[in-house]
């Protein structure tokens, strides 16, 4: 008579055997996504579709958000640096905390919660209406035609976010600190200036190329690979859970990705 007790071992073994076959497939869908940038022809109308989608289609969001987190800092930094004196280093605080940490890892959030969702439920209903098969069985690529023009415009896009960001976010500061708490405006942007490195630039930047990366490739791996994923359940609603499961992944993803490139490259 069998046992109606799980057995933590071989719940425990395969656990491991779905996160390797997991890790194996989406390890082999980013080689085919990037393969796919070098075969022809290039599909440049998609391309300019998707950079308007994620790029152009975020610019709204992006550009409250950095405001309020401007402005936010410009407060908060005044009160602290206030306390010793210093308000004529809220310039300095604001632009690296801005350009450092906040504006990379804000817009990929953003952009993750508004695109990245998007583009998996998209292909995720692909998959389960058996479009992509269609595809496949006509021996056309899916990747070229849609998964390699999502990395490219979000690989083109994210960085660019990125910078409006900042600036946005280093204007919502000067009009925090300058005008509603009388700190000097020669001294927020001489104090932006001098401190700001092009280290600084060059770290922010390359945060916003791995985040645009880990954001596209975990969004759409995760609607193409829908129907693989143990417990997504079926139709509508294993769409639905899958496309919460990449926002959550890529997002975390994120948040340690900043903590490490912070780490290794600071």
């Amino acid at each position: 008579m069998k046992s109606n007790k799980t057995n933590p071992l071989g719940t425990l073994g395969n656990t491991g055997l779905y996160i390797m076959a997991d890790l194996g497939r989406m390890t082999l869908f980013l080689g085919k996504a990037f393969r796919g940038i070098f075969r022809r022809p290039f599909r440049f109308r998609e391309l300019l579709r998707q950079i308007n989608f994620i790029g152009v289609g975020s610019l709204a969001v992006i550009f409250f958000t950095a405001a309020s987190t401007g402005m936010v800092l410009g407060l908060q930094g005044y009160y602290s640096l206030n306390k010793f004196g210093a308000e004529g280093m809220l310039g300095s605080a604001v632009s690296l905390t801005l350009i450092m940490e906040l504006g990379p890892v804000l817009t990929a959030l953003m952009v993750a919660g508004r695109a990245g969702s998007a583009m998996c439920a998209e292909l995720g209903i692909m998959r389960i209406s058996e479009q992509i098969d269609a595809l496949e069985c006509m021996a056309v690529d899916p990747f070229r035609y849609f998964i390699t023009p999502k990395f490219l415009a979000i690989l083109i896009s994210l960085p660019l976010l990125t910078v409006i960001f900042d600036v946005v976010g280093i204007a919502g500061g000067y009009v925090a600190g300058v005008s509603l708490m009388d700190v000097n405006p020669g001294s927020y942007i001489e104090g932006m200036r001098s401190s700001v490195t092009n280290h600084d630039i060059q770290l922010g930047v390359i945060k916003s190329f791995v985040f645009a990366l880990l954001v596209v490739w975990i969004c759409t791996g995760r609607g193409y690979f829908v129907r693989e994923i143990r417990g997504a359940g079926f139709g509508a609603e294993s769409v639905s859970r899958v496309t919460t499961q990449a926002v959550v992944l890529s997002s975390i993803s994120v948040l340690v990705f900043d903590y490490l490139l912070t780490a290794v490259l600071l």
